[in-house]
C-alpha cells in the first residue's frame, strides 16, 4: 500500500485495512480484549473492553502513524515528517518514524504535559514547543512543512491513517466474533472511520456507535448539516477527542457507515475513568474512557455482546488526580459541607467524633473563626469527606444535624 501525498485517496476499503494489518505485523500489539462483569451486569449483556491503552506508546495512534509514514515515497521519506499534537499522535509519529528510519519533528503546545513531551523525545522526535493551543501548534507545523518540504502527518484526515486505525476493527471481529455493538470515541474521526470500514464490510449487522464529549461535539452538527462544521472553543477534559472540526476523509466514512454518534458529559467521563481504574484495574485517559461513559449513561440501549474501545491511557498524573476527585463527586462518594459550631476548646474534636461514628473519612478541614457572617462565639468548619455513595452522604448530613450542628452546605 503506497499512496503519495499528491494522490491521496478520499476513501478507504477493506483491502486497505487488511494491507495495513500486514504492515503492522510485529509493530503494533494485538491488544487484549477483557471482560467486565460490572458493565455486563449493568448493560444486561456481555461487555468487553478493547485495551488499546496497553498499545505501544499508550494509544492506538501508532497504527495510523506507522501506516501513513511507511506509505511515503522514497523522496518524501528523505524530506522527513512533521506533526502537531498535544500527546498521543506525537508519540505515535515519533516511534513510527524511528522504526522506519525517518527524521521526525513534532510540534507540541507550550502547555503540553511534561511526561508527554519527554516520551515523544525519548521515542526519537525533535520536539518544538509552539502556541498555547493545538490549532496554533498545527499552524506552526504546517508552516514548517511548507518551508522545509517535510511531510505533514495528519492525526486523522488521511486514508492511510484511517486504514491503520481500522486494524482495530479486524482484531475485534477476530477476538469477539459474536459482537453486536462496538462503541468508540470520536475526535477527528479516524479511529471510528477505520473501524467502521473493516467491520461493516465483514459484518454489516454490527452496530458501530461513536461517542463525543458534549463540550466538543462537532460530529452531531456536522452530520445534521451534511458536511464538516467547526465548533468554536471546544471544552472538555478529554483532550484526545477535543477536536473542533471533523476531518474530510473520516467524515464521509462515518456519515455512511457509523450507525449513531452520542455525546457524554464531563461527569460521565469522570465516572467512567474512575470505574476503569477501580473495577477493571486499567489506567485510561478521559478520551479512552468515553465509550464506557456512554455505557454508564444509558446502559439499556446497547445490544450485546458489546465491545468498548479504550483508545488510550496517556493521562497526566495531575489531571488524573483532578478527574478522580471529580469522579468521586459525580458518583456521590465525596461530600463537601460547611458546619457551624460554638467556638470553644474541643469543639472540633467533638465534631470529628460524630463523623467517625458516621464512618466518613475526613480528607481536609478548613477552620474559619473571623468572618462577618459569624457570631461572636461561632466558628465555621469546611469539611471534605470521602463517603460510600449518595445514601451514605445523606446519612452523614443527617448525623450532623441530629448532633445539633447547623449544616450550611
Amino acid at each position: 500500500m503506497r499512496y503519495s501525498t499528491a494522490r491521496a485517496l478520499t476513501t478507504v476499503t477493506l483491502d486497505d485495512v487488511r494491507g495495513a494489518q500486514k504492515m503492522l505485523s510485529g509493530i503494533a500489539r494485538v491488544t487484549a480484549l477483557e471482560g467486565s462483569r460490572y458493565l455486563s451486569r449493568l448493560v444486561g449483556a456481555p461487555v468487553r473492553l478493547k485495551c488499546e491503552n496497553l498499545q505501544r506508546t499508550g494509544s492506538f495512534k501508532l497504527r495510523g502513524a506507522y501506516v501513513r509514514i511507511a506509505g511515503l515515497l522514497p523522496e518524501e521519506r528523505a524530506a522527513g515528517v512533521v506533526a502537531a499534537s498535544a500527546g498521543n499522535h506525537a508519540q505515535g509519529v515519533a516511534l513510527a518514524s524511528s522504526l522506519l528510519g525517518v527524521r521526525s519533528t513534532v510540534f507540541m503546545p507550550k502547555g503540553a504535559p511534561l511526561p508527554k513531551i519527554s516520551a515523544t523525545r525519548e521515542y526519537g522526535a525533535e520536539v518544538r514547543l509552539e502556541g498555547q493551543v493545538v490549532d496554533e501548534t498545527l499552524a506552526a507545523a504546517q508552516e514548517y512543512a511548507e518551508r522545509t518540504g517535510a511531510v505533514l502527518i495528519h492525526p486523522f484526515d488521511h486514508p492511510d491513517v484511517c486504514a491503520g486505525q481500522g486494524t482495530l476493527g479486524l482484531e475485534i471481529l477476530d477476538q469477539c466474533p459474536e459482537v453486536r455493538t462496538i462503541v468508540v470515541g470520536i475526535g477527528g474521526g479516524g479511529l471510528a472511520a477505520g473501524i467502521a470500514v473493516a467491520v461493516k464490510a465483514l459484518r454489516p449487522d454490527v452496530r458501530v456507535v461513536g461517542v463525543q464529549a458534549e463540550g466538543a461535539a462537532a460530529y452531531p452538527v456536522s452530520l445534521a448539516a451534511g458536511h464538516p462544521v467547526s465548533v468554536d472553543n471546544p471544552v472538555t477534559m478529554a483532550d484526545g477527542i477535543k477536536v473542533g472540526r471533523p476531518g474530510e476523509v473520516p467524515f464521509r466514512i462515518i456519515e455512511d457507515l457509523v450507525d449513531e454518534v452520542r455525546t457524554v458529559t464531563e461527569d460521565d467521563l469522570a465516572k467512567a475513568l474512575l470505574l476503569c481504574l477501580e473495577r477493571a484495574k486499567l489506567v485510561v485517559e478521559p478520551a479512552g474512557a468515553s465509550p464506557v461513559a456512554a455505557l454508564l449513561a444509558d446502559p439499556g440501549s446497547f445490544e450485546g455482546p458489546v465491545v468498548a474501545v479504550l483508545s488510550g491511557g496517556n493521562v497526566d498524573p495531575l489531571l488524573m488526580q483532578r478527574v478522580l476527585r471529580h469522579g468521586m463527586v459525580a458518583g456521590g462518594r465525596y461530600l463537601q459541607v460547611r458546619v457551624r459550631l460554638t467556638d470553644r476548646p474541643g469543639a472540633l474534636a467533638t465534631l470529628l467524633g460524630v463523623l467517625s461514628v458516621a464512618d466518613a473519612n475526613v480528607l481536609d478541614v478548613s477552620h474559619v473563626r473571623t468572618d462577618p457572617r459569624l457570631g461572636l462565639t461561632e466558628a465555621e468548619v469546611e469539611l471534605h469527606l470521602e463517603t460510600k455513595g449518595p445514601e451514605h452522604c445523606a446519612e452523614v448530613e443527617s448525623a450532623l444535624r441530629e448532633a445539633g450542628y447547623t449544616v450550611v452546605g
